[in-house]
């Protein structure tokens, strides 16, 4: 096993979960198995879930040896074989007091395992102050003195910044910090994270990890590193598709990390440009009307000119209502919809209350004495697991009809694994009232007592889910759920569905609009503000 650490240093959100996931890309691209692990650098254990003869702690840093070894060996890919590297990123930034119990795991862990099978990568800031356009080396120098001074000595020092390194700045970094000029890489703002393993192959980063870990494989990745640059250059595109996110928590949007991923994925393989509108759902209540008659027409000004509708997962009664009208709007106007987990589950309410006229329909998580019970508590009990009642992890959903348009994205296959966090779902002894009305549940468990996908006839895109199936979704592979959506809401998924789900050429590469230059685009991968904390 060779292993991969990733740290950071001068400022938090440097860009080491980019770093780690293009270094995967690039490892992979060469036909290695490569698994990951993103460390976040906090002691927190949920002691309601432990048995009191599970309160014997051992060294903290033995344990976290043990329990990266053990994870390093699960296998992640399709074949099931054991992967070869791993790639760990280590949260947070060196100093702080949280990391310091794993940084000391790691520096005993690189004797154990050995030098030929351990490396580390750290990501650092290069700062160019506007007053002199001067690139600053001091806090690299720094970070890297504080690293050393810990006991971990970095292979490759990656240094992020608004503009190319000058070579004399790359030649100081080298000599300051006691490596070659070759293992001071240049990781500057691109138009799209997806470039960033195009930019690192481009500096040799696969050689020098062939020569330092002794890899068995030629220095240059494969095809497949060919089709991400394809798939990365579609971010010069003006056709866009908007879609509206209506959640709980949309005023900090990593809440929906996934959700936004899986949409971008699915945007590039269109060849779109993603414009998600984010609404607070409550803000589409009525009780919004009366206090901040503003906030609620400008929320329902974005709902209606977005071209696609998605309501994702949550918890709790705040903001329901409001996703329930949202629901309503997509099904009555015939907005592309697609509903995940509680999206889905609160589509069987709004159904249920203006389509049946059962006017008090609602999952008993929120009117546990409602009359009309459509979603109920059906927890799983996994004794001595983490999440104790959670319907957790990966499940199996079988198809119940050949015609779902979701069967027919995934593939046309008989069943699909996805991944599950809830506890609530559809009450199955109220199934035949929904589907008497064109309210298909298309997709069950295998026991055939749980709704996994629903789907409605009659409109154009009206799809949910019971599952996460944005934990799976991949730059190269987007989710079939969130491919559909963005399909229908761009106007293509009759006739993707009409050419046998297949893109052409034109659909998927083309820039029909005569495209943009990178200058024009908004750089996503970009350093934090220096200003900021």
């Amino acid at each position: 096993m060779k292993y991969i650490l990733v740290t950071g240093g001068v400022i938090s959100g440097i860009g080491k979960g980019i770093i780690a996931s293009s270094v995967g890309t690039i490892l992979k691209s060469c036909g290695l198995h490569v698994t990951a692990i993103k460390i976040d650098p906090y002691i927190n254990i949920d002691a309601g879930t432990f048995s009191p003869y599970e309160h014997v702690v051992p060294h903290i840093t033995d344990a976290i040896q043990e329990w990266v070894m053990r994870q390093a060996k699960v296998p992640v890919d399709d074949d099931g074989v054991e992967p070869q590297i791993c790639v760990i990123e280590l949260g947070g930034t060196v100093g702080d007091i949280e990391s310091m119990p794993f940084i000391e795991a790691f520096r005993q862990f690189q004797f154990k395992v050995k030098r030929e099978n351990f490396c580390n990568i750290h990501v650092s800031l290069v700062p160019q102050p506007s007053a002199t356009g001067e690139q600053k080396t001091k806090p690299t120098q720094n970070s890297i003195r504080e690293l050393r001074g810990l006991g971990l000595s970095p292979d490759l020092i990656m240094c992020r910044c608004s503009s190319p390194l000058e070579n004399s700045v790359k030649e100081k970094i080298s000599m300051f910090c006691h490596v070659e000029p070759e293992q001071v890489i240049c990781v500057v703002d691109v138009t799209s994270i997806y470039r960033v393993p195009i930019l690192l192959e481009d500096q040799g980063v696969m050689g020098y990890f062939c020569r330092r870990l002794d890899l068995p494989i030629e220095t240059r990745p494969r095809k497949m590193l060919t089709k991400w640059k394809e798939m990365s250059d579609r971010y010069r595109l003006l056709e866009h598709c908007s879609i509206a996110l209506v959640g709980k928590y949309t005023k900090f949007t990593d809440s929906y990390a996934s959700v936004i991923k899986a949409l971008e994925h699915s945007s590039l393989a269109i060849s779109h440009k993603l414009e998600i509108k984010y609404i607070d759902s409550a803000d589409l209540e009525p009780n919004t009307l009366q206090e901040e008659p503003v906030k609620y027409h400008e929320a329902w000004q974005k709902l209606c000119s977005a071209d696609g509708i998605l309501v994702p997962g949550g918890f709790g009664v705040r903001g329901t209502e409001g996703k329930i009208h949202a629901i309503n709007w997509a099904r009555k106007q015939k907005k592309p919809f697609l509903g995940v987990c509680l999206g889905m589950q609160l589509a069987v309410c709004e159904f249920a209350r203006n389509v049946l006229e059962w006017k008090d329909a609602n999952s008993t998580e929120f009117d546990p004495e409602s009359k009309y019970p459509v979603v109920i508590d059906m927890p799983e009990h996994n004794p001595g697991q983490m999440g104790g009642t959670m319907r957790l992890g990966k499940r199996r959903t079988i198809f119940k009809n050949n015609n779902s348009i979701l069967r027919r994205l995934y593939g046309d296959v008989d069943h699909v694994d996805e991944r599950h966090r809830h506890r609530f779902e559809v009450n199955p002894e109220l199934k035949e009232h929904f589907e008497a009305k064109g309210f298909h549940f298309v997709g069950e468990d295998i026991e055939g007592e749980r709704m996994e996908v629903i789907e409605l006839d009659d409109h154009p895109y009206f799809v949910g889910v019971q599952y996460h199936p944005e934990f799976t979704s991949r730059p190269i592979k987007p989710s079939p759920p969130y491919f559909g959506l963005l399909l229908a809401s761009a106007g293509k998924l009759q006739s993707y569905l009409q050419k046998g789900c297949r893109l052409s050429p034109r659909d998927t590469y083309s820039d029909r609009s005569g495209g943009s230059s990178p200058d024009s685009e908004i750089a996503e991968f970009k350093i934090p503000s220096i200003t900021q904390d």
